[in-house]
Order: structure tokens, then C-alpha cells, then sequence
């Protein structure tokens, strides 16, 4: 299958994207900026005050005046600190808030994507979406939006204060902005492309770390570790010279900003010596001026090696909101004319990739509260076809039109989630209350193993709690279909215990969750096609016979060939 990875939004669209996401935090903003300029205006005066005090020193000022510029630099200090931390406080919060909502919207799309647009991107790409670019973005709205915040309105507010003490001052200072500048554009041309490379570089680690992990068993049973293990090297090797030379790339950016600081201070020195030399500042202005640029080295260098971050952020911001962009596939409402079907399949054609197409030209009818068992050979097509009716696939030509209800999917991989068993049936129906979750497990005839659990309804299970069986866990699968109630279910072969003892345990479950339900029933043992109501049997990707299992099983056929192998196969075993 060809890798397509998922979509990355544009600046332009991120943008937007995020102002609708700051919306709601529009007020806190407003307050967290208000605070900022505060504590920052707080801030410079401690310059002038300083100045003030080289003024008295070289003027032979009073004992009290130094006692009285002291405090105010102590006052200064603690009003700073408290209005400054009150804002980044704030500031950290808002990003915070509209960090969630990106994540929420992110998830929300993340589950409802069509599970083949997952597998051509790979399970890297959507994992390090969810992890890394999290992360990156956290971080950022952490720590790097409030410091830049607090940076940029340091450097405006310096600069102002430069050109109160004497215009001239500004201008010398000025003079670091052009090689500043230069180095942010040219920082930014490289680095753009570069944290883009390295983000697609990490999800295609992850994706083939994921697949030897999960593929492990087999690696080792034919005896191709070295070669998935040299796979993993060469995709880990590719994203370590990434990051090696964004390494490197910042190094040389902050050797550049370097020259910027010695140039513009330079400056501001000279000029402070003509101006007092001329006697059109005192001595203690010209400080005041030297402080204010040496002043501004720690919040420019901080503003500019934040577009490090910045840049490192918006990658995965983009990444993030091309996620939350999409949209779930539409499915085709029932039509007035097909309003006594549940379920109506027209010319339907599917394939993974376009040269090995799945299934052709398949129609089909399902009314409502009909069960349909699919049968056929390995690779007919069965499983493709309930995934496309349950709108986990598009179909490549056709159309599915399916009720205005929910269509439940249950396969024979059923995962069982982390955290009390009672949450985990939630998920189907988070205001369930404890006996709708008795019901529904008396239902699927779970309830007696589950009040013998330790803790009941509140078991830890899943990953670190208590184990189940498989056929436990299924029994959990239709419990949460039972809670969900949707008018459809597909079933793909979730009764596939065949050989076990809880086989015929879980084809009762079926018949009892999918009471007063319309079904479709990909049937892995056949006894479940002898209570179907019709049975469609599939012969690679086509549909070959259809009808009702006594009327099957006495004509030839593929199905009483089936039938006949599966008859034997009992039998013997």
C-alpha cells in the first residue's frame, strides 16, 4: 500500500484555526497583556533610577536622596516580579486552555478517520502527531509564548524609554536591527523546512519501530531481526543528522545574533560619550541609555531564539490542525425510496490500492431488523464489505446508504481499555448508570463473572489490571453494543472462537445483543448462517448466491460446498 502521509495544514489556515481556538480566552488575553505591560513598565524604571544615583554620586548628593533611590529600585523590583509573574501565570493558562481544545478537536477527528487513510500514512505519523507534536506545542504554550510575550513587549517598551532619554540613543540602538533581522530571516529560511523534514523524519521511525514491535513474533520466527533492526537503524540514523543539523544551524544563528549585541552597544557607548562630552545628557542618562540596550541583550536573545521554538511549534501545530480539519466521509442517508431497507449496498466497488481491487459491482438489500450472515473463502471479501457498510472504508465507485442512526462495528480484536471495567463500558454510554451496566451485562450473560471480579463493576482492567479472556473481552464488546443501541450492527467474525469452549457462549452473546437490531453477520462458523434470515455467500469480491440456508444448503453451489466441508469438519473434530 502507498504511504500517504496525513494532511499538514498550511501557516495560513493554522492561523485562522488558532484564533477561533483563542476565542473563548479572549478576556483572559486581554488581562494577561495588561499585566505584562505593567510589571514591564515597572521594570525600566530601575535604569533611570539607577542613572539618578551615578547623577548624585558624581553631584555630592544627600545621604537621604541615595536612601529614597534605593527603595525606589527595591519597590520597583517587587512590582515588577508580581505584576510580570501574575501575566505569565495568565498567559500560561490561556495557552494551556487553547492547547486543549486543539487536542480535544484533534482526538475527535483522529477517531473518526477511515481506518485505510490511517494505515497509507502509517501508524508513526498519527502517533507522533498525538505525542511528539503535543509535546513541542505544550512546551510552547508553557513556557515559550509567555516569555516571548513578556520579551516583546520588554524590547518595544526599552526602546521607547531610549528615545525619552534622548532620541539619538534610539537611533544608535537601532543600528543592531538590520543584522538582527538578517539573521531571522535567514535562521528561518533553513529552519522551516528543516523541523518539517525532522517531524516526517520521527514519524517514519515510529511507524517502523511500531511495526517490528508489533510484528515481533513473526521477525523472529522467519528469522529477519537483522534486517527490520537495520530498518529501524537507518530511519533512527536519518533523524539523528536531522536533528544534528538543527543543531548546528542554531549555533551559527546565535553566533550571528552575537555581533548584533557588540555592534549596538558599541554604538549606544559612543554615542553616550559624544552627548556628554557635548553636555547634552548627564552622566547618569548615559548609563541610564547603556543599561537599557544592555538591558534589552537577554529579552531580544530570548524573543529570537524563541523563533526556534516558534518555528518548531508552528510545525507541529500545523500537523495538529491538518488532522482537525478533516472531516469524517459522509455517509449516504436511507432514501424515501428505500425507506423499508435498513441498509442498501448499490454497484459497490472497493479496492486497498487501485491494481488489486476487492470487491466488484456488489449489490444488496438489508431490511430492517433482518440479519444477513457473508460467507465465502479466505479473501472473498467478506471482511471488506462490513467495513465498508460500517464506514470504516469509502468504496472506490458505488454508494452504501445506511439509517439516520449509529452503525456499530464489532470485530474479533476487541480492546479492552485501561481503568475500572465500569468506565470501560461507558465509553458506549458515558450517563449509564451502575444498573443500565448490570442489564446490559446480564444481557450478554457477563454479569456472573463480573460480580465475582475483586472489585465488581470497579476491576481494574486493561493494560496492568486484571486479565480476561477473550471471550470475556467480547462479552464486554457486545455489553457496550447493548449500552449503545444503534440500530445497525456489523459484525466481523466476533464470534471467531472457533475450537473453544466459549465459541457457542459468544454466538448466544450475538443472538441476544443483536435482538430488534438489523444485522450483518461475516460468519466465521456456519451455524450462525443456519439462523440467519438470508445468507450471502462471496467468491472473490462477488456476490454468487444469496437466500435463505434451506434453500442454499439443497442446490449446487459454492454454499453447499462450504456447507459439506463444514459438515465434515464438525464431524471429525
Amino acid at each position: 500500500m502507498t504511504t500517504t502521509l496525513l494532511p499538514i495544514a498550511a501557516g495560513k489556515r493554522t492561523r485562522k484555526a488558532l484564533v477561533v481556538f483563542l476565542a473563548p480566552e479572549r478576556g483572559r488575553l486581554t488581562g494577561a497583556i495588561l499585566l505584562l505591560i505593567a510589571g514591564t513598565v515597572a521594570g525600566l524604571l530601575a535604569p533611570p533610577l539607577l542613572g539618578h544615583i551615578v547623577d548624585l554620586a558624581s553631584g555630592g548628593g544627600a545621604t537621604s536622596e541615595f536612601i529614597l533611590a534605593g527603595a525606589g529600585l527595591v519597590g520597583v523590583a517587587l512590582v515588577d516580579a508580581a505584576l510580570a509573574g501574575a501575566g505569565i501565570a495568565l498567559l500560561a493558562q490561556v495557552g494551556e486552555q487553547t492547547l486543549a481544545r486543539i487536542r480535544e478537536q484533534f482526538v475527535e477527528s483522529a477517531l473518526r478517520l477511515p481506518l485505510e487513510q490511517v494505515e497509507r500514512a502509517g501508524a508513526g505519523d498519527l502517533t507522533s502527531r498525538v505525542t511528539n507534536d503535543v509535546a513541542v506545542v505544550a512546551e510552547a504554550a508553557r513556557r515559550a509564548v509567555p516569555e516571548f510575550t513578556r520579551a516583546i513587549l520588554t524590547i518595544v517598551l526599552t526602546l521607547a524609554g531610549m528615545a525619552v532619554l534622548d532620541w539619538r540613543f534610539l537611533l544608535a540602538a537601532l543600528i543592531a536591527v538590520p543584522v538582527q533581522a538578517y539573521t531571522v530571516r535567514w535562521y528561518a529560511r533553513r529552519a522551516v523546512p528543516l523541523y518539517a523534514r525532522q517531524r516526517v523524519a520521527v514519524a517514519t521511525q515510529q511507524h517502523h519501530l511500531l511495526a517490528t514491535i508489533d510484528g515481533a513474533r513473526t521477525i523472529r520466527t522467519f528469522r529477519i531481526a537483522g534486517e527490520h533492526s537495520g530498518r529501524v537503524a537507518t530511519r533512527s540514523q536519518q533523524a539523528v543528522d536531522l536533528l544534528l543539523q538543527g543543531i548546528a544551524l542554531q549555533t551559527r544563528f546565535y553566533a550571528r545574533l552575537h555581533v548584533a549585541e557588540f555592534a549596538g552597544l558599541a554604538a549606544v557607548l559612543a554615542t553616550g560619550f559624544f552627548l556628554v562630552r557635548g553636555d547634552a545628557v548627564s552622566i547618569g542618562t548615559a548609563t541610564a541609555a547603556a543599561l537599557y540596550f544592555h538591558g534589552l541583550f537577554n529579552p531580544i536573545n530570548t524573543a529570537l531564539a524563541l523563533v526556534d521554538d516558534a518555528q518548531a511549534a508552528a510545525s507541529g501545530l500545523d500537523r495538529l490542525v491538518g488532522v482537525a480539519d478533516l472531516l469524517p466521509p459522509a455517509r449516504v442517508p436511507a432514501s424515501a425510496s428505500s425507506a423499508a431497507a435498513a441498509i442498501h449496498v448499490s454497484d459497490l466497488s472497493f479496492a486497498y490500492s487501485p491494481d488489486r481491487p476487492v470487491l466488484h459491482a456488489v449489490s444488496l438489500t438489508v431490511a430492517r431488523g433482518e440479519r444477513v450472515a457473508v460467507v465465502g473463502s479466505t479473501g472473498a471479501g467478506k471482511t471488506s464489505l462490513a467495513k465498508v457498510i460500517a464506514g470504516v472504508h469509502d468504496p472506490v465507485s458505488g454508494s452504501v446508504e445506511v439509517p439516520a442512526g449509529e452503525v456499530a462495528l464489532i470485530t474479533q480484536e476487541v480492546h479492552v481499555f485501561a481503568g475500572p471495567l465500569a468506565e470501560d463500558l461507558r465509553l458506549a454510554r458515558p450517563d449509564a448508570t451502575d444498573d443500565d451496566l448490570r442489564t446490559a451485562l446480564d444481557r450478554v450473560d457477563a454479569l456472573g463473572w463480573v460480580t465475582q471480579l475483586p472489585d465488581g463493576l470497579d476491576t481494574e482492567v486493561g493494560a496492568g489490571g486484571h486479565a480476561l479472556t477473550a471471550a470475556q473481552s467480547q462479552q464486554l464488546a457486545f455489553a457496550r453494543l447493548v449500552l449503545a443501541d444503534p440500530p445497525v450492527a456489523i459484525l466481523d467474525e466476533a464470534t471467531a472462537e472457533a475450537g473453544s469452549a466459549g465459541a457457542r457462549l459468544l454466538e448466544r452473546v450475538a443472538a441476544a445483543a443483536l435482538e430488534g437490531r438489523t444485522a450483518v453477520i461475516v460468519a466465521h462458523r456456519l451455524t450462525q448462517a443456519v439462523t440467519a434470515d438470508r445468507v450471502v455467500v462471496l467468491e472473490n469480491g462477488r456476490i454468487v448466491q444469496i437466500g435463505p440456508h434451506a434453500s442454499l444448503v439443497n442446490e449446487p453451489g459454492p454454499y453447499a460446498t462450504l456447507w459439506q466441508a463444514w459438515s465434515t469438519t464438525r464431524q471429525s473434530g
